[in-house]
Order: structure tokens, then sequence, then C-alpha cells
């Protein structure tokens, strides 16, 4: 769903582009340079219900642009998303809505955004069709801007039938190094790709002189994306159903933007520990770097409804001989972007600012990520401000509500009175163990828990020897999070990765 060249996806400029673009595009601002491991002011990284991410970089800052998530007839609107560090984003809304689509009524999907000729084009799929009788399938808007208004370049669809049994959804588009632009799209398990004509709204041919030539790869459902990388073609797509948990994103490899493409490998799919439905993505590259990221949306573990889809993204890493690793969700928030998106609170004053979540004093206000962890490690910067209670980690959380000790799970923290503890909560409270330490009031310590299985280890600033160790198999699994009774805090740099 957009337009990438060898080494970068980031392919709207001069200065992001090589070989024959060069000479196709203008310059542009340089844009910064990010090496996360993944979201690391966490996921989702933007606020609401979004799907279908793609990405593109236009004067210096990065853009996502994504299916707003909503019923079948509400998805008459796209929002876009632009951010100069991928930390902080600025919503962009209503780029193109149905209003500017005389055939579009509704099933609005995945744009793809590419700048050519001056000009910002975003394709776009509309109407969902079912067959060739109905008025819908893929079309072109374009706006002298990235974030628009963008409006209908055709008055009609660009792709309005279906060939080689693929339904006309799911587009992107993809600029080789010699200036041939194509569309990847289709849904139905088939994949078909097409040349694009310099004026990015009319279809040219193949050398044999068909226009759709058919692509589909092994267990292809649909989201088409292409990239290269020295030299090498990835076709990337979603296989499963999208409102399934088995939503997921494999890719090939070829040395022709045409194929043959053979599937090689699934690189994301759910992990039961941090979402479901992961799927539908982009790759975005830093420009003069081999840094990478997969865009994609998912499901957070409590939600049900198969429109409730939030988008994120983590590293995307390459092996030597250019095959990808497969990609694992990772849990990080270091509050950066000054929210707590991902985040629900259950007691307590909580805010999040200056590079910190804070709570104000509380008998036990708790804040949890939607998570089920069951072997883990999990850490947090933790500051009591004020009070004369502990603060620190909640974990294999369960039944949380508002209370001091509502919830099943396990609590280890740090108080200013010297004391580290670790106990478990069922509506009460069971003390597992204390250990002793200098805690000055206001001062900040590094918190770790360990737990794998029935082993419960609690570090704070060393993180070679605990301070405590236990053993209790009470509670096998639940959600991550932190936690203050008695106490106002502040907490940072929350990790919470699976034990190896």
């Amino acid at each position: 769903m957009t337009v990438r060249t060898t080494g970068f996806v980031a392919k709207s400029c001069a200065s992001l582009l090589v070989g024959g673009l060069l000479a196709l595009l203008t310059p542009t601002a340089a844009v910064a340079a990010p090496e996360y491991a993944t979201s690391e002011a966490g996921n989702p990284f933007v606020d609401g219900w979004y799907a279908d991410p793609d990405t593109e970089i236009y004067d210096g800052r990065y853009w996502v642009y994504p299916t707003t998530s909503k019923s079948y007839a509400e998805q008459t609107r796209l929002d876009a998303f632009s951010s100069t560090d991928m930390v902080n984003w600025t919503k962009h809304p209503d780029v193109l809505t149905t209003a500017d689509i005389p055939w579009a009524e509704y099933a609005l999907w995945a744009p793809a955004p590419v700048q050519r000729n001056g000009k910002y084009y975003l394709y776009f799929a509309a109407n969902d069709i079912q067959s060739d009788s109905e008025p819908g399938g893929i079309g072109v808007a374009v706006a002298d801007r990235p974030e628009g208004p963008y409006e209908d370049a055709l008055g009609k669809p660009l792709i309005s039938r279906f060939h080689n049994g693929a339904q006309p959804i799911d587009q992107d588009v993809f600029i080789d190094d010699d200036g041939q632009a194509y569309m990847y799209y289709g849904g139905w398990h088939h994949a078909n790709v097409v040349k694009l004509n310099p004026d990015m709204t009319s279809l040219g041919t193949f050398a044999d002189g068909s226009t759709y030539k058919e692509i589909t790869p092994e267990n292809y459902t649909e989201g088409s994306f292409m990239f290269k990388r020295n030299g090498t073609y990835y076709l990337m797509w979603s296989e499963g159903g999208w409102t399934g948990p088995d939503y997921s994103v494999s890719y090939a490899m070829s040395d022709s933007p045409t194929g043959p493409f053979r599937k090689i490998d699934r690189v994301l799919a759910q992990d039961p520990a941090v979402a479901r439905g992961s799927g539908h993505h982009s790759v975005v590259n830093v420009p003069g770097t081999d840094v990478w990221y997969i865009v994609y949306h998912r499901r957070p573990l409590s939600e049900t409804d198969g429109n409730h889809r939030q988008l994120a993204y983590d590293r995307l890493h390459f092996n030597a001989d250019g095959t990808i690793r497969r990609v694992r969700m990772q849990v990080k928030d270091n509050f950066a972007d000054r929210n707590a998106l991902g985040w629900k609170t259950y007691g307590g004053t909580w805010s999040a600012g200056d590079g910190s979540y804070r709570v104000g004093r509380s008998q036990g206000g708790k804040a949890l990520l939607d998570t089920d962890f069951a072997d883990f490690t999990q850490d947090a910067d933790v500051t009591v401000t004020s009070g004369a209670g502990d603060a620190g980690l909640a974990f294999r959380v369960t039944r949380p509500s508002v209370g001091w000790d509502s919830y099943s799970g396990y609590y280890a923290g740090i108080s200013p009175d010297g004391r580290v503890l670790l106990g478990r909560a069922n509506d009460d409270w069971t003390p597992l163990g204390t250990a002793r330490m200098p805690i000055a009031p206001g001062s900040t310590h590094r918190l770790r828990v360990s737990a794998v299985g029935s082993s419960i280890k609690v570090y704070v600033d060393d993180m070679t020897t605990p301070k405590i160790s236990v053993t209790d198999g009470t509670y096998r699994s639940g959600a991550n999070g932190v936690r203050v009774f008695d106490a106002a805090a502040s907490f940072d740099d929350v990790a919470v990765s699976p034990a190896p």
C-alpha cells in the first residue's frame, strides 16, 4: 500500500529514494532516525479503533493511514496520523470520506498512500463488492498535501471487477527502482499484480499484453504488501479470518516484482499473552539505515468485538540470508508520548506526562495492561512521591476492581521506610516475603519481578541477587501492571517480557 524502493520503504521524495526515482520526485526534509525495539511509548501508539495501517514518509514526517474500524455501514471516513519521531502522533481527521467519492457508500478500507508527480495519491477500496454486478472496488484519490483533503481522481473505480478470482480490495502500491509502479491487491484468497501508468490513475499492460497477473502464494487471504531490500522483493500478506485469533502475516521472496512468490514463513501471529488477530500490516524503513518496523493492527485480549482493533508496531529483523525473523510482540511503555493508551485503572487518580505515569495518594489504586502472562520478567522504575505506604508491580492479576485488595494476584512493592515486600491478594492480603534496604523518600528504584511457574523473585536495583525469593503457585497467569498502597507514586520504563 506504499511505494517502496531498495533499502527504503519511505519512498515519497528524492532524499529517500535511489535509482530511477531520483529524477521523478522532489526533495524533502531529513527524517528522524528512531531505533526502537518496539513502540517504546506503548502499543497501541494512537487512540481509537483502527485497522489495516499503511505507512509513508513525507517531508520528514512518518505518516500512517489506517481503516477506521467501525461497523460496516460506519466505515465512511479515513483518518491519518503523522509523527517526526514515531512517538508523538498528530491526528488528521477525515482525510477522505465517502462524501468525496460519488460511487462509494461504505466499507472504505485499506488506504494506500504514495507521492508522485508533485501530487499525493491515496488508493482505497469501497463497498466490499461481492460480484461484478455491484458498484465498487478499488479507487484512487488525489490531494496537494499529505493530510488532504483528497478528491476522487476518476469518478469511478480504477478496478471494479473480479479478475482471477481476486476481490478488488486491500491494494498496495510499490514503485521499483526503474520508476515502474505496481499495484498488488486482492481478497477471497486470490492476489493479483497490475502495472500503474505514470499518471498513477490508469493501468498498464505486461509484455504478454495482459493487465492482471495472478501471483497468489500459499495460504493467501488478503492484505498484500510489497517492499524491496538489497535487490530482493518481499511480498507479504495476511492469512486467516480477520475477526479470529488466527489472523497473521506471512511472506515470500523473489528476484522479480511479479514473482513467482513461494511462501517462506509466518512472521507475525497472535500472542495469547499480549494480543490476538495481528495482521493486515505495512513495513517502514528508517531512511539511510537498515532499521525496519512492521506496523499492523491487533485486537486486545479482553475485546470480543471484531472491529475493536488497534494500531501497533514492532521491530522487524532480517537474517544474514535476507529471510525475516519471526516477530514477537513486545510490551513496553516509557510514557514519552504523555499518554497511557492501553492501560486501565482501578481506583486512584492517574495521569501520564513528563515521561512518567503518576497516581495520587490512594489506598489501593492500580493500573493494568491487557496482558495474560504466565512466566515472565516485569520491570519498572518506581518512585514513592508521598505517603507512608508503598508502590510497585502487580502481576498475574485477575478479577480487578476498585478497592485495597480487590483483585486476585500478586504485588511486589517498595516503601520509603526501607521495606521491600511481596504478597498475594484475593480480596484480602497474604504476606509472602519482606526485605530491608535503604529507600529514601522520593528516590527512584528499578523494581523487577521474575515469575516462572511457582518461583517468584523480586529484585530492586541489583538485578543479579533477588531481595525476595519465594515459592507460591496460587496464581499462574494474569494481567501485569502497577499499584500503590497508602501512597502517591510515579512509574516509568515499564516492560514485560516472557521468560526465556
